[in-house]
């Protein structure tokens, strides 16, 4: 099958949960021409979201998707280092080029580094299985390791460091509690979980220097403290991997390359005050923003569901032709395991004015947390409440107004603004 543009070959720029679902997607819609996989590690694509749960805790080891059947050219080890539009060409990095029909963009994001100077070792990233083999080398029992960041990565981090058996873990953050993104109630009950796990909490703070020779010995808190480091875990973000597409043409919101809702990137000389898609190329996944349907304004999320998602857009935009492709809009969805706390979250949770407890339950970990702008329900996020969640996403999802679904699950004590 071709498609209505003839796209002889595709080419995926982007080896990891996006480019697969896009590439498997391309497959499932029919395309059989050349289809190329190209990716920066050495690896077929693996589930990222487990290295800082399950593998940095040392309980299950990386978990690579099942690709063998996919037919694919695959160009593992080497990364896009241009793209030329006019041409429908991707300079690579080992010096060579490779040509393209139809491109999806799906580079994802690398960890931020630490934005000062750092002692020679001892100073980590999260984002790849070569981090987790490198953290692994340093992190015996004695260690002791200080995270600098309390969102999610460094919160599951800390945990899984002391279910593998660090003794010392200190993890700091800027704000009150963990995961700030997520609530009060939710932030509580993180940093309780920290505390029953023997993590040292240092919340309200910041990093502001990491010292030491050879190798890091200090970290130094804007507070004044001083703590003894031989290990340090830098968690402080993602910076989209969009460089290689500097001098592309293509638009960028907040360091991503930008998208229509259909996923097509969008370029910055055009006609129209958006500029003009740039001609049989798309984007998905942490990379890309696009523009949302609903508001017009561009949307930005780095979720693992979010990715597959958008991936399976852009394909379908791709085989659609030259003409609009189908609607991007997604109800966002993500998970995280902070010890033996399930977080699950549905929605535009962080487009809220109020978060509202809807049903605790200390004793089973259980947590019901509706998200709300002004009467709206804009979401929710549950702790060990798997079925409660599923029946947001449900009703989130759903072309009508959505109602609370409080009833049933209300404490006694009713609600309790956040």
């Amino acid at each position: 099958m071709r498609t209505r543009e003839s796209r002889e070959s595709i080419l995926v720029v982007g080896a990891g949960m996006a480019g697969l679902r896009a590439a498997e997607a391309l497959r499932e819609g029919g395309f059989d021409g050349r289809l190329t996989l190209l990716g920066e590690e050495p690896h077929r694509p693996y589930n990222r979201p487990p290295l800082s749960k399950q593998v940095l805790a040392g309980t299950a080891a990386s978990q690579p998707f099942p690709a063998e059947d996919l037919e694919v050219v695959w160009r593992l080890g080497t990364s896009a280092v241009g793209l030329d539009p006019a041409a429908r060409r991707v300079a690579l990095a080992d010096g060579t080029a490779l040509g393209y029909d139809g491109l999806v963009i799906a580079t994802g994001c690398r960890a931020a580094p630490w934005p000062g100077p750092v002692p020679a070792a001892g100073v980590h990233t999260l984002r790849e299985l070569a981090d987790v083999q490198a953290l692994e080398r340093e992190i015996g029992p004695e260690a002791k390791v200080v995270i600098a960041g309390a969102g999610f990565l460094g919160s599951e981090a800390a945990f899984s460091l002391r279910t593998r058996g660090v003794e010392t873990v200190h993890l700091v953050g800027r704000s009150a509690l963990p995961l700030p993104a997520l609530g009060t109630a939710v932030g509580e009950r993180i940093a309780a979980g920290h505390c029953e796990h023997g993590v040292h909490l240092h919340l309200g703070t910041a990093v502001t220097a990491i010292s030491g020779l050879d190798r890091v010995q200090q970290v130094h808190l804007a507070d004044g403290t001083a703590l003894e480091a031989d290990v340090v875990l830098v968690a402080l973000g993602a910076v989209p991997n969009t460089g290689w597409l500097v001098a592309s043409g293509a638009m960028f919101h907040r360091g991503r390359v930008l998208c229509g809702a259909d996923c097509r990137v969008l370029g910055a000389e055009g006609t129209g005050p958006d500029g003009a898609r740039l001609d049989g190329i798309v984007a998905a996944g942490d990379v890309a923003a696009w523009q949302d349907v609903a508001t017009g304004m561009p949307r930005v999320l780095e979720h693992w569901s979010h990715a597959a998602e958008m991936a399976r857009a852009a394909a379908a935009t791709l085989l659609a032709g030259p003409g609009p492709g189908p609607v991007y809009d997604p109800v966002p969805t993500f998970w995280s395991d902070q010890g033996e706390l399930r977080v699950r979250a549905a929605g535009w949770i962080q487009d809220a004015t109020s978060m509202t407890v809807l049903e605790e339950d200390p004793s089973r970990g259980r947590l019901v947390v509706e998200a709300r702008r002004d009467v709206a329900l804009l979401g929710a996020v549950t702790l060990n409440a798997a079925s409660v969640h599923r029946e947001y996403q449900r009703r989130l999802a759903a072309p009508t107004p959505v109602p609370s679904i409080g009833g049933d699950h209300a404490t006694a004590s009713g609600h309790r603004p956040l």
